[in-house]
């Protein structure tokens, strides 16, 4: 008899140790979920606003000078998770028959297939993968990959938080971001030696989000 009651006593302990676990489990779950909805929660959402936004670049024409143009059709989402651009990430995507440098007959040069080659790439993507802030007051390096022909290479921007500002049209955020890339990478090879058209392309942005 006191066998049993023994056993009996050791399977009831069992019982509550399993008790505790499955309400311990049971907990951090429901914390974990709580967390998880937090952060989704103060997440914010922006779209860029086309009319106070450009998307330029400009490149070294035969050694001499400077050829400017820009992209006039694009669509870009920000997301913020903080203060400033801690942690936020970017969506872009660059419609490339848009290009303009003010001349007609060299915009249709760019979107033949000895540069752009458009029809067959109409698009030009960046999608960022982390962003740091730099220790300087606003400014930040925004990491991310370019794809442009298809051929996609990480890029680094060195951004300027602009700040935020509020108005009848609602909540806006204000960016620059510059870079410079070797137009070899993407394979806008045309003037292979680039005596003619430089082989680097500084972009310039600068960019206004509308809060969501």
């Amino acid at each position: 008899m006191s066998r049993l009651c023994a056993l009996a006593r050791l399977k009831a302990k069992n019982e509550l140790v399993t008790l505790k676990i499955n309400i311990m489990k049971k907990l951090v779950t429901f914390i974990a979920i709580i967390f998880l909805s937090v952060s989704v929660f103060a997440q914010t959402q922006w779209k860029v606003d086309p009319f106070h936004s450009s998307l330029n670049f400009n490149i070294s024409h035969s050694g001499i000078s400077i050829v400017n143009g820009k992209f006039l059709d694009y669509i870009g989402t920000l997301t913020t998770n903080g203060e400033a651009l801690t942690n936020a990430s970017f969506n872009f995507e660059v419609d490339i028959a848009s290009i303009n440098t003010n001349v007609e007959d060299r915009d249709n040069h760019l979107r033949s297939a000895d540069f752009f080659d458009a029809e067959k790439y109409p698009k030009m993507t960046f999608k960022s993968t982390k962003i740091l802030a730099t220790g300087k007051p606003n400014s930040y390096l925004l990491y991310g990959e370019l794809t442009i022909k298809n051929v996609t290479k990480d890029v680094i921007f060195n951004v300027h938080y602009g700040g935020t500002v509020k108005n009848q049209q609602g909540e806006k955020l204000g960016m620059k971001a510059e870079t410079t890339i070797n137009r070899f990478d993407y394979n806008i090879d045309y003037d292979p030696t680039a005596a003619g058209i430089g082989k680097e392309v500084n972009i310039v942005v600068h960019l206004q989000f509308a809060k969501q």
